[in-house]
């Protein structure tokens, strides 16, 4: 039997593309897995799994908080054997960590970790001193203790052998995916905002977005920005931005679904999921031109350099003028990043590590 672990799960924290891949991966393998499996959940997240036979973890509580989140980590390194215990009830035999988080060094069990990017060693710039340290610590550390470190792109690929010394046999790149059953064209005609989903983080970059919007807005005033994500309240919001905060996945997707672009001129992605999210939806995409981008979204995005709020601007506007090539564009190339894909090519990896 395969265990999930979810227990470093902290919803609505643990980063929007990371939490809705943990979610997808226990939704999709509940769906088209071919084994027995069964999620390790904490005590704040009880309901992760959706679908998929789950236990909650009782050793491990959680915390919402930073501090309680640390404690209760540091708690099962120190005494990993309960916490182990239930985690390896039940015929457990092998442990997929997908979020990045505490393989106990006692553990014994074949285990596999996916690990996304590694933000931190090219941008410290954007971590506290405290939240650089604990990445290093804990992104070498699982690097090393897993015997199968999965990853989502080539970009990513490239950095985790270039900065952690992660052998190259050592990892599996397998894409994210989107369901075409939740993510798919609206019957609604689209209405004059641009959608920019993305936490209110250093990397995601949203001072020059809103420079260029205001740009874009001088001779476009019927066009507002509306963010989703978490931290927007952290700054003032110039006029005609507006932030829905976390919102349910139904309500994502009819954003993406009425947008009339999505735009993502982030400074990092390991993927980049919700650009392709978007372009499922039948949603022109504006984004960055760098790190795994290019590769994730293939011809299907506006590129625009992530640093000029001029060229940003201007990749918003051709978009604006001149749609229908990308949205056929982005429709091709989700189809290609589909979940059951993703799905599929994780329970090849729990083939490897049964064997």
């Amino acid at each position: 039997m395969i265990g999930i672990s979810l227990l470093t799960l902290v919803p609505g924290a643990s980063g929007a593309g990371s939490e809705r891949y943990a979610r997808d991966l226990c939704r999709g393998l509940a769906r088209w897995g071919s084994r027995a499996y069964v999620a390790l959940l904490p005590g704040i997240a009880p309901d992760a799994a959706g679908e998929l036979p789950a236990r909650v973890i009782a050793a491990y509580p959680g915390g919402r908080s930073v501090p309680g989140r640390a404690l209760a980590m540091a708690r099962a390194i120190a005494r990993p054997g309960p916490v182990l215990s239930e985690m390896l009830a039940d015929g457990v035999d092998a442990l997929h960590f997908p979020l990045v988080g505490m393989i106990p060094r006692t553990v014994r069990t074949p285990s596999v970790v996916s690990i996304p990017d590694v933000q931190h060693s090219v941008h410290p710039e954007f971590f506290s001193r405290a939240e650089r340290l604990y990445r290093r610590w804990m992104y070498a550390r699982t690097a090393e203790a897993a015997r199968i470190v999965v990853t989502m792109s080539g970009f990513s690929a490239g950095s985790l052998m270039r900065h952690l010394g992660v052998p190259a046999g050592k990892i599996r790149v397998i894409p994210h995916g989107v369901d075409p059953e939740r993510f798919h064209p609206g019957a609604t005609p689209r209405e004059p905002f641009l959608l920019y989903p993305a936490n209110f983080w250093p990397h995601k970059n949203h001072a020059r977005l809103f420079e260029a919007f205001a740009s874009v807005r001088a001779h476009r005033p019927e066009v507002t920005l509306i963010l989703t994500g978490a931290g927007h309240g952290r700054c003032t919001l110039p006029e005609g931005v507006l932030s829905r905060g976390l919102v349910s996945n139904d309500e994502l997707v009819r954003l993406y679904q009425t947008a009339c672009a999505t735009v993502f001129p982030s400074l990092w992605e390991g993927f980049g999921l919700p650009p392709v999210e978007a372009m499922a939806c039948g949603c022109p995409v504006v984004v960055s031109r760098g790190t795994s981008l290019p590769e994730v979204c293939g011809e299907a995005a506006r590129y625009v350099d992530p640093f000029s709020p001029r060229d940003i601007a201007s990749g918003i506007e051709d978009v604006l003028r001149n749609p229908a090539g990308l949205v056929e564009a982005g429709r091709r190339r989700a189809a290609q990043l589909t979940l059951e894909a993703c799905v599929q090519a994780h329970d090849a990896v729990y083939g490897e590590l049964a064997a």
